[in-house]
């Protein structure tokens, strides 16, 4: 493992400009530089760089992090990789932490491990691509379906055989556990072992790198599963993957925009017509993930699963998980092709241009949201409209706050036959949902708040700023289109969002853009912040700013666990630091927010005792000594 410490110096040695500008050209503008973002198709620049803090950050698709992110975002490479790069820029040895002889092997052989598999995988693939050459079954087969030899070539398709071990030509050690632990053999209870691809056509699936990281494969024959993916491997998670995004990025650049489908078909057949792209979501429901790599590669996603209600069904889940990721600067479109097609049948007997013009009138997020929640009630009835307003509050719940989300609503409250203002009382008195409650998707409801800010507390400082922690969620299966309204049974998640209070935004800001506050504060200061409840997040990054040694926001950013509530907080008040300047006085400005901090505190807690009577002598000497303290808070 590579120190944090190494990771630390790192960051202060090298400089984020230089790390990006080898790949983006970055122009000044003002006391940032500004440039095209290299993570989603835009036409006028969103992405800044900031020399003195440190990190980057694109107001268009909300990428950001330091200079070791961008290398591992941009270039696909991994952790250690992105580090060893940039210490042989800077002229640093890469050091490892101190291991035991027993940890060394171990972790010695998981990389070999991993090496293995990639060379395992690989040689399967030579094996399927020459396989097919030799099989004039899955040629026809290809053929019927009108692919040419140049796609099949393009997107590495194979033929796996029909022998039960046909593998073993290519793997003579055929007992090695790591054909088992890539996916292509299967060990019976028994102990035989035969190949998992048997009469398959064989799609390879690449990582962002262009790495070969699993297989799908397609039976031409009679036999279940028709599609049958790869197992999880240690290089292969099929709810992280799309098929066909490797394939495809040049086509989906171009085109400005990324068409999810169902199936590897799909996507090669639309190839196969000059649609190229297309991606899948190899045969499993769109997660978090997936809508985030979307949006990584494009501003504009359109799903297009099969016109039945199978289809339909796939299609609700990718909006279900979509809400908690919308932004106003995205579109995510629905395009229901007729009951009998698939995008694949629907371009071979319609056309390209046929296809290109239904895709675009796919149908808005919002209006498939609002068209299916009425949909399952009697909207001409005050109790179905009603009964349609208890059902979208924890899916408007789950839209984060925006233009966007306004625009819902809006819309919504025409349908309902409510005011703009009736909903918004309606959506704000609406309870926590709950496992009863929540029927299509767990909602971690904005509305709530573990950190309820107390009457007065720093009324006075901005609060344009409020960010909801999004949280891993499950998906559930959706309603049926039948137009039933019983009951569904589905579990949710009931951890909530947080929001964050004035006052902590403030020093989270503050300590943002100046980690070297931290070195400075003394045992009196942490007490205070150890009082109040609000400031939990505040002593969570002063401990990861000393604990680390992190001297600027990249730096902050990196050191921050991925996906814990402060790494996503600092990366929404990051975007704010961006235009803000150095104070002149840090550390005053430090000082005046913990004398406000402790004078609300010590009202707060004589209101307490007032309100409990004073009773006890104990009681009475409490007040006594705060009446003291707040005189000279008051005279300081």
């Amino acid at each position: 493992m590579i120190p944090d410490s190494f990771v630390q110096e790192l960051l202060a040695r090298v400089d984020v400009v230089d790390v990006v500008g080898r790949y983006v050209q970055l122009r000044k503008g003002g006391a940032n530089l500004l440039g095209l973002c290299p993570f989603h198709n835009e036409k006028s620049p969103s992405f800044t760089v900031s020399p003195t803090k440190q990190f980057y950050h694109c107001f268009g698709c909300g990428a950001h992090g330091s200079a070791i992110s961008f290398l591992i975002e941009h270039t696909g490479a991994s952790f250690p990789e992105a580090v060893r790069n940039l210490a042989a820029s800077a002229g640093m040895t890469v050091p490892e932490e101190n291991r035991s002889p027993k940890q060394s092997a171990q972790a010695r052989q998981r990389k070999e491990e991993v090496s293995r598999q990639q060379q395992i995988l690989d040689a399967a693939q030579a094996h399927y691509v020459q396989e097919l050459k030799a099989s004039p079954q899955a040629i026809r087969y290809l053929k019927q379906r009108g692919l040419s030899g140049e796609i099949a070539a393009r997107f590495g398709l194979g033929w796996s055989g029909t022998n039960r071990q046909g593998l073993k030509t290519v793997f003579p050690h055929y007992e090695d556990a790591l054909l088992v632990e890539s996916g292509l053999v299967i060990e019976a209870d028994d102990g035989r072992r035969y190949d998992r691809f048997r009469e398959r056509v064989m799609f390879p699936i690449r990582n962002v790198r262009g790495n070969i990281i699993g297989f799908g494969g397609r039976i031409i024959g009679k036999g279940e599963p028709k599609y049958l993916n790869s197992p999880e491997t240690p290089l292969f998670s099929k709810g992280h993957e799309l098929y066909g995004l490797w394939e495809g990025r040049a086509a989906i650049r171009s085109e400005g925009c990324v068409l999810v489908v169902e199936g590897y078909m799909d996507v090669v057949g639309l190839a196969q017509q000059g649609v190229g792209n297309a991606v899948a979501t190899l045969g499993t429901a769109t997660t978090p993930q997936h809508i985030q790599k979307l949006l990584r590669a494009s501003d504009k996603v359109v799903f297009s699963f099969d016109g039945d209600k199978a289809g339909r069904r796939a299609a609700w889940r990718a909006l279900q998980v979509a809400l908690p990721l919308l932004r106003d600067d995205i579109s995510i479109r629905f395009l229901f092709l007729p009951a009998e097609h698939d995008p694949d049948s629907y371009i071979r007997e319609y056309g390209a241009e046929a296809f290109r013009a239904v895709l675009a009138e796919a149908m808005p997020l919002s209006r498939f949201m609002l068209d299916e929640l009425a949909s399952h009630h009697p909207m001409n009835e005050a109790e179905g409209r009603a009964a349609c307003v208890h059902e979208a509050k924890p899916l408007l719940a789950l839209i984060p706050e925006g233009t966007l989300r306004v625009q819902i609503e809006r819309e919504f409250a025409r349908l309902v036959q409510l005011t703009p203002d009736e909903l918004s009382q309606v959506l704000a008195s609406a309870p926590e949902p709950s496992p009863e409650r929540v029927q299509h998707a767990p909602a971690p409801s904005p509305q709530s708040s573990a950190y309820d800010e107390p009457p007065g507390f720093m009324d006075d400082a901005p609060t344009g700023f409020e960010h909801a922690v999004p949280h891993e969620y499950e998906q559930h299966e959706p309603p049926a289109f039948s137009g039933s309204r019983a009951p569904r049974q589905g579990r949710a998640d009931t951890r909530q969002s947080r929001s964050v209070t004035p006052m902590a935004k403030r020093l989270l800001r503050l300590l943002l853009a100046h980690p070297e506050l931290v070195s400075g504060m003394g045992d009196q200061q942490l007490e205070i912040l150890e009082q109040s409840p609000h400031l939990v997040l505040v002593r969570d990054l002063i401990a990861l700013a000393s604990t680390s040694g992190a001297r600027h926001v990249g730096a902050l950013l990196q050191a921050a666990e991925p996906g814990s509530d402060l790494e996503l907080l600092l990366g929404s008040l990051s975007t704010e630091i961006l235009s803000q300047e150095d104070l002149p006085d840090p550390l005053a400005e430090w000082n005046d927010a913990l004398h406000r901090i402790e004078l609300d505190t010590i009202k707060a807690e004589q209101s307490a005792l007032i309100q409990s009577g004073l009773l006890d002598e104990a009681s009475r000497q409490r007040y006594q000594r705060l009446t003291r303290r707040l005189a000279l808070l008051n005279n300081a």
